[in-house]
């Protein structure tokens, strides 16, 4: 069902010193910051050749990265994105087999302009996942 890794993504506390140490320490391609506010966050993608490393800033009180921030004050990896190719079949055939999908199971837009369903972590050892459909 799930095809390549799309990308990881990590909780910072402070985006633009993450940029700046992705791009000037590491040497990587930091493309500039998304304000998603439909989730909450500020997204900057950082592009590998195989691929991509999410930095997630909260944005807004509101947002779900504050609590995993206020647990993790260094930031920290959040979730990790596979693509596949029916998001809603995909979908089904994960309730099928029991696995609990956030958010009242329907997709949303993501940051990429497709749409993207999260699995609950305690089904998938401890890990926030995220599908997004290519």
């Amino acid at each position: 069902m799930i095809g390549r890794l799309n990308h990881v993504a990590i909780a910072v506390p402070d985006l633009e010193a993450s940029c700046t140490q992705y791009s000037s320490i590491l040497g990587a391609k930091v493309g500039k910051p998304q304000h998603e506010p439909n989730h909450g966050v500020t997204v900057v993608f950082i592009e590998l050749p195989n691929t991509k490393i999410e930095l997630l800033h909260p944005l807004g009180d509101q947002s779900p990265i504050t609590s995993f921030l206020e647990k993790n004050p260094s930031g920290g990896i959040h979730h990790m994105c596979y693509e596949v190719d029916d998001i809603l079949s995909a979908r089904d055939q994960l309730i099928g087999s029991g696995a609990r999908v956030l958010g009242g199971g329907e997709p949303k837009v993501g940051a990429h302009g497709k749409l993207v369903i999260f699995l609950h972590p305690k089904d998938f050892n401890g890990c926030l996942i995220e599908l997004e459909q290519v």
